[in-house]
């Protein structure tokens, strides 16, 4: 079985001639026992342990690749196969799609308790992670994995290295950053806002949104179901519920009206949302409140980025892709919250407004730390900062 296992690996590892390292490569622990990867299908776990597979190669360490939705895997016991690895000197288990595996986390926390060997595994979803019966989530570091930053698109598509800013040094600095950027920035921000937040975009363009679709229908049919969260004979209602969701302005969430377009009960309505945000394909943000207050719905429903809003909504409202686009880029660090006034409060510190290039202040005049976040400027000027420019966050 081995053999088998390390021919695949070999065979992936022919093809397999991706260079880039993500944001994410930075931040990890390799030195912990176990690690797990999740993120959304399409925005690159499988590489990332396909070039540490390679980081490890070159050090002379003996490790393994193994995809839980190998075919020939079906019916073998997996700690089987880890104890012929350990055994035949085994030290870094990589596995990728573990969620695919039935009990998945009974046979990663085994792994944990009886192997001295560190695993690396990807899932599309932390949810069956923290809360799984066999207590895994004190055993595991995890480490979400989103897509593409804008910064990143564009180290990619012209071969740059660009540095990322903490939110704090890009509100005091970003005139001067934005000035350090010598292409036509605005022309590459509307390629990415519809294609580019996914890595698989460089792979063929023509058909990146279809891929897109395809990459949904697979989280909802495959993933969601694997993971226990909803029957296959529901996921047509998540879908449909995207497609509602779509027609649904962000600042105008009735739950009611949701729930009866897409057929589905109140009570349902709202672990569906849970699930579609679990599966990264929409974002929620709650309301600026405090205790029990708290405790309620998401006040403000997205698409989790844009190429999903483009995907799903090719006629949607521009002030809806912009918000959209800031609060993808800022969430994956930041706290973000619906405020009375303005869009967003970030960090229950910063306000910001968000618009095209002539918004004004007025309707955050005299807030401290308050922001106008301008689309379709280059450069901005004290609290007026380009849309673009919150895409070098990470």
């Amino acid at each position: 079985m081995l053999k088998n296992i390390k021919r695949y690996q070999d065979r992936f590892l022919k093809s397999f001639d991706i260079t880039y390292r993500r944001y994410l490569f930075k931040e990890i622990d390799f030195d912990d026992k176990m690690i797990a990867i999740f993120g959304a299908r399409g925005v690159g776990k499988t590489t990332m342990l396909f070039q540490y597979l390679l980081d490890l190669q070159k050090e002379n360490k003996e490790a393994l690749y193994i995809s839980l939705d190998y075919p020939f895997l079906s019916g073998m016991d997996l700690i089987e196969i880890v104890e012929a690895f350990v055994d035949s000197g085994g030290e870094y288990l990589l596995l990728d799609e573990v969620h695919r595996y039935k009990d998945f986390s009974s046979y990663l926390k085994t792994m944990y308790d009886l192997f001295d060997i560190k695993v690396i595994f990807t899932s599309s979803s932390a949810t069956s992670i923290l809360n799984a019966k066999s207590d895994l989530s004190r055993r595991v570091t995890l480490y979400n994995l989103y897509g593409f930053s804008f910064r990143e698109y564009l180290e990619v598509n012209f071969s740059m290295v660009l540095e990322s800013y903490t939110l704090e040094s890009l509100l005091e600095r970003h005139t001067e950053i934005a000035k350090t950027i010598h292409i036509d920035i605005l022309k590459e921000f509307q390629i990415y806002v519809k294609t580019g937040y996914y890595p698989f975009y460089t792979q063929k363009q023509s058909s990146y949104l279809q891929n897109l679709l395809n990459t949904i229908n697979l989280t909802i049919d495959l993933d969601l179901t694997s993971l226990g969260l909803i029957e296959q004979k529901y996921t047509y209602k998540l879908k449909k519920l995207l497609e509602v969701i779509c027609e649904s302005k962000p600042f105008e969430v009735n739950y009611t009206k949701i729930a009866a377009l897409a057929e589905i009960s109140r009570v349902k309505l709202y672990d569906y949302i849970s699930y579609l945000s679990d599966g990264q394909m929409l974002l929620l943000v709650d309301e600026a409140s405090k205790g029990l207050k708290k405790i309620n719905k998401p006040t403000k429903i997205y698409f989790n980025n844009t190429n999903l809003l483009h995907a799903y909504c090719e006629n949607s409202e521009i002030g809806t892709r912009r918000e959209t686009f800031f609060a993808n880029q800022l969430s994956q660090q930041y706290r973000l919250h619906i405020p009375k006034k303005g869009d967003f409060l970030v960090e229950e510190k910063y306000l910001f407004e968000i618009g095209g290039k002539n918004k004004s202040f007025k309707q955050i005049a005299d807030i401290s730390n308050s922001f106008v976040v301008a689309d379709d400027i280059e450069v901005g000027s004290e609290n007026k900062i380009p849309l673009w420019l919150f895409g070098f966050l990470y």
